[in-house]
């Protein structure tokens, strides 16, 4: 494995680490407690909403990524629930008392926060990139540009 790949991979799980450690941070203010297996899906979470602008150019408006990077942690958000809540029975989370729950591992609610959250994250991981990777100046649109 030459330098520069290592170097990229010590530095995507340097992001997932920061990622996974302010979601779990941010459950313990919400909850007030938390699982350290939020570490590792608050990480799946950051890098996956942090691979949106990857995929799509800048011109994406950032209300249109937030709605993309809220699906991506409800995906990831169910998935892990599947797996920690229902088949390991951790018993980590159950929205099976909320309105549009689906098995109790997501919820309309939850969605709609995480919107809220992935703005954020959508910016923090971009400045992060640009510290950490040397990668583009983040630059954002909030709505598409009205054509001419």
């Amino acid at each position: 494995m030459d330098v520069e790949r290592l170097r990229n991979a010590g530095r995507e799980v340097l992001l997932f680490l920061m990622g996974g450690m302010g979601y779990f941070c941010l459950e313990l203010l919400w909850r007030g407690w938390s699982h350290w297996t939020m570490v590792l899906v608050g990480g799946l979470c950051f890098i996956g909403v942090g691979r949106i602008n990857e995929v799509l150019d800048w011109d994406t408006p950032l209300v249109l990524q937030a709605l993309i990077g809220a699906a991506v942690i409800t995906v990831v958000e169910f998935a892990s629930g599947c797996v920690l809540n229902l088949w390991l029975g951790l018993n980590i989370w159950d929205y099976s008392d909320l309105p549009l729950n689906v098995l109790g591992q997501v919820c309309l609610l939850y969605a709609v926060l995480w919107y809220f959250l992935a703005l954020p994250v959508i910016v923090v991981d971009d400045y992060l990139r640009w510290r950490l990777c040397g990668g583009s100046w983040p630059r954002y649109r909030l709505f598409r540009r009205k054509p001419a």
